[in-house]
């Protein structure tokens, strides 16, 4: 009989990492501290004029354009972290995992505080499965914001990469005290509750992630694997055929509803 396999959130994937698109102020302040503005012609060339052009592209899908003008903003003002924070984003959209990881660390090098720039380098260093990396970096972004969600999402999701079932559930617990409703957080907790044998307590967060969607077919297919386990084979039954009444299509629930129900 074919072992069914229980589905994480998101389909394994990390949340996205965080939208670089930071607008700069379009006015600069003169030195008597009245608000001036700044003709067209006259900001062509300055930091900002180039600033806002990789803006645009990045947000049209024109990556290399973008990143080409970030280096410009960089020359211009070598302690822009945004500037690199934002290179480094379009970097990444390339799958330039080192280079933007490279662009992050000149980013947080200037602004040890800058919580995106460790978090976006934790997804990076996840990209290359460097889940250790990966995790001291959601753990930094924590400790300058201790209700960074998707922080403890991320990070529990790299435990869980490494085994560290018990971690992962303390992080994905950590992250739905920050948002009730977060339905992924209940699922994948279900997943690592079900990695340690802890069938009952992985039904109750599959029970409440379904109350939160009840349309998601992974919780039901996920559900009846752990009321199988516990020998409920009617319950698992029931929640087999509705992940399939929903739309699911994966072969070995319809394999094991063939042989079981």
């Amino acid at each position: 009989m074919k072992k069914r396999t229980a589905f994480i959130g998101a389909i394994l994937s990390l949340i996205p990492s965080v939208q670089p698109l930071i607008i700069k102020t379009g006015a600069f302040l003169s030195t008597t501290g009245f608000i001036i503005s700044i003709p067209e012609k006259a900001q062509a060339g300055s930091a900002k004029f180039y600033f806002d052009r990789a803006f645009k592209k990045g947000e049209k899908g024109d990556y290399y354009g973008a990143i080409s003008d970030y280096t410009k903003v960089i020359e211009l003002n070598p302690k822009d972290a945004v500037a690199y924070y934002n290179r480094g984003w379009n970097k990444g959209k390339l799958k330039d995992y080192y280079g933007e990881i490279s662009d992050y660390n000149k980013a947080i090098e200037i602004d040890p505080n800058y919580k995106t720039a460790y978090y976006n380098r934790g997804l990076s260093k996840s990209d290359l499965k460097d889940y250790y990396g990966a995790i001291s970096d959601y753990t930094e972004a924590i400790k300058i914001d201790p209700n960074y969600k998707n922080a403890y999402y991320n990070r529990g999701l790299s435990k869980s990469k490494l085994k560290d079932y018990y971690g992962a559930i303390s992080d994905y617990t950590e992250a739905i005290k920050i948002d009730p409703n977060d339905k992924s957080a209940y699922k994948n907790r279900g997943v690592n509750k079900g990695k340690l044998k802890d069938y009952y307590g992985a039904i109750s967060d599959y029970n409440k992630a379904i109350e939160i969607d009840p349309n998601d077919t992974d919780l039901y297919v996920n559900r009846s694997i752990e009321k199988e386990m516990i020998g409920d084979i009617e319950g698992a039954c029931l929640d087999a055929k509705k992940a399939v009444s929903l739309g699911d299509k994966t072969s070995d629930n319809k394999s094991w509803i063939n042989d079981n129900c």
